[in-house]
């Protein structure tokens, strides 16, 4: 057991030296031995399907859809200025898609390349255009912050064993698609992929920051977290919220993260 785990040791460190990456809002390492645009391409696949399904149905011109694709959109378009500011503009080919579903689960995601999906259970949470961008803000944050990416590198950096120490030259597109297609569940309904702890309290500090470059409160996330925790009273717990820390947790996290997220606000 103990030599499994030194070789599992030598080869993500050899995946490190060869595959290391800087995310673009809060900074972070990760591992990347994947093309992105490879992953948001089957992740454009994977939307259509989704939104194609039968049993998936796309609320369109209702004042709620507007408001989905308008805070959206300003998110989009606020954090591509800020990927222009730090030139990797270039890293992030985003097309960019948001579609309001008809669902009573509280929830909403992101997949890589910036397809967005969310609920009509979570606007009774939401309330707001602040509420919404709360939420938009930290599944956006995922795909900005490549945690997808990260995890179809860890995986694969796992499988090749000792052939990783190459991962520049070794790597295949349908191995990263099929890692990509497991860790989704590719097939029928989408399913959602579970980010660790790390990644999510990362895409809440990057949520707070894209919401508040776009123009919204940072103030207004504490306030859907109260009403999150509200709601709950009696409910099951929604599979978006699984792998997240207590809601009296995750207000205090998101408290000491507001004055850094406040830089970015402008009314």
């Amino acid at each position: 057991m103990k030599k499994i785990f030194r070789y599992a040791s030598i080869v993500m460190l050899g995946a490190t030296l060869f595959g290391c990456a800087t995310s673009a809002i809060t900074g972070r390492k990760y591992l990347k031995l994947v093309d992105s645009q490879t992953i948001n391409e089957q992740a454009t696949l994977a939307y259509k399907e989704f939104l194609s399904d039968p049993s998936t149905k796309v609320i369109t011109g209702t004042t709620q859809a507007t408001a989905v694709k308008r805070v959206g959109n300003n998110i989009a378009a606020a954090t591509q200025r800020y990927l222009q500011q730090i030139g990797r503009a270039d890293q992030f080919n985003f097309n960019w898609e948001f579609n309001l579903i008809q669902n009573d689960e509280l929830n909403a995601w992101c997949m890589p390349g910036g397809k967005v999906a969310v609920y009509t259970g979570i606007l009774r949470v939401t309330q707001t255009d602040g509420g919404l961008a709360t939420v938009m803000g930290h599944e956006i944050a995922h795909a900005l912050e490549e945690h997808s990416v990260a995890q179809v590198s860890n995986q694969l950096a796992l499988q090749l064993g000792a052939q990783v120490l190459g991962a520049a030259s070794q790597m295949s597109n349908n191995k990263s698609i099929a890692v990509f297609n497991s860790l989704y569940g590719i097939g029928g309904q989408i399913g959602m992929l579970k980010f660790s702890r790390n990644d999510e309290l990362a895409a809440d500090k990057a949520g707070l920051i894209i919401m508040a470059m776009a123009g919204y409160d940072p103030n207004e996330a504490i306030k859907f977290w109260e009403r999150m925790a509200a709601s709950k009273s009696g409910a099951s717990t929604a599979e978006w919220l699984s792998t997240h820390p207590s809601d009296a947790r995750r207000i205090a996290q998101l408290q000491a993260m507001l004055p850094e997220a406040m830089k970015y606000y402008k009314k």
